[in-house]
């Protein structure tokens, strides 16, 4: 009798552990139906329900590599009037601040002296002609020398030469505009005894302007003459003015280590004024049809970036090479196609095959 109770205890400890062990196998598998009756349950994991995701289609747009830079407009053309010779100022021709032509004269010195050395220069060519004629039909005839043909030609090219530096002199008394620009102050009056190199007044071509600006030189390999610029100014608040570069310095500035570039900015209404400090921003590289993705579609991977394409109904992991960014938008330079449709958001807690579903359309 007790060693039949004993092994009762036995088989009862066996059924218990089999249940402990696979109890939860044997309910999986046996479950009550709503009617009822018993029926096998879907194992855990066996059916996966979409995950929820933003999604969108790729779309393109623009993007630009920019520099940013600092500079100054500069006259297309600028020269400060300064007189070759000294004299007293006779006549000013000009108004200051007004538009003035090429040849234009400005200012008039006192020529009386100038003059009269014209005159006298005159009077000695005339006199040393004649006598350069008579000496040579007179060697013609072989009754004058070679050396008396050759002293009255002599003094027939120095007169010659007198009379053309007297002419320069008068010339250099009238002072005229080089080019046409926009007069500046004048620095003289009526009765001024000027001398040579002293200030009378600027003068500035303005039609169009310079813009110079620096880049440090670590842009030296992408910088080039043709690129474009945009301009902003202090003194015209949320207005940009557009220009392009047409000269580059060869040399770099050892001081700031920097590329000295120059560009035109037209000025047809002369609104802009030399010596603005200017804001430049050049555009190295621009692309009108760049295709863009949100920035938070990417998944960075070490050195890969990825980002999950949607194809029929699943998240397919995708490799992709980047370009440039712009307001929360990368450009894809391999790996996407416009009109392709990824994961905008919620790619972290996703898997490679994975199906998804749009928890809401982009945009709205």
């Amino acid at each position: 009798m007790k060693k039949s109770f004993g092994i009762s205890i036995v088989a009862l400890a066996v059924v218990g552990g089999v249940i402990w062990v696979y109890g939860p196998e044997i309910r999986e598998k046996v479950t009550p139906s709503a009617s009822g009756t018993t029926a096998t349950a879907p194992r855990q994991g066996s059916a996966q329900a979409p995950i929820p995701v933003d999604i969108r289609q790729v779309g393109t747009g623009a993007v630009r590599q920019q520099i940013e830079a600092i500079g100054s407009l500069r006259s297309d053309e600028s020269v400060v009037v300064r007189p070759e010779i000294a004299g007293r100022v006779s006549e000013i021709l000009f108004e200051e601040g007004q538009p003035v032509k090429r040849g234009a004269p400005l200012l008039r010195l006192d020529a009386a002296i100038a003059r009269a050395q014209v005159n006298q220069a005159r009077a000695s060519i005339t006199l040393s002609r004649a006598n350069f004629s008579r000496a040579k039909e007179l060697a013609d005839r072989g009754a004058g020398t070679q050396r008396t043909l050759d002293e009255a030609q002599a003094k027939m090219s120095t007169d010659e030469a007198a009379l053309a530096l007297a002419q320069a002199t008068l010339d250099k008394s009238t002072l005229s505009a080089p080019f046409d620009g926009i007069l500046g102050l004048r620095q003289v009056s009526v009765g001024d005894y000027v001398n040579p190199g002293q200030t009378i007044a600027n003068i500035e071509s303005v039609e169009q302007l310079k813009v110079d600006f620096r880049i440090p030189e670590i842009y030296a390999q992408v910088i080039a003459s043709g690129q474009a610029i945009r301009v902003r100014l202090d003194g015209f608040p949320g207005a940009t003015f557009d220009g392009r570069v047409y000269a580059i310095d060869p040399a770099i500035d050892p001081n700031g280590r920097a590329v000295i570039l120059r560009a035109r900015l037209p000025n047809a209404d002369k609104k802009l004024r030399p010596g603005m400090f200017a804001r430049v921003t050049l555009i190295v590289e621009e692309r009108p049809n760049a295709v863009l993705i949100p920035e938070t579609a990417l998944m960075p991977m070490g050195r890969d970036v990825f980002a999950f394409r949607v194809i029929d109904g699943k998240a397919v992991q995708t490799r992709l090479r980047t370009g440039l960014r712009r307001g929360g938008e990368v450009e894809v330079l391999e790996g996407l196609q416009a009109g392709d449709t990824i994961v905008s958001e919620g790619a972290q807690k996703l898997r490679d095959g994975q199906f998804v579903r749009a928890s809401k359309l982009a945009g709205s």
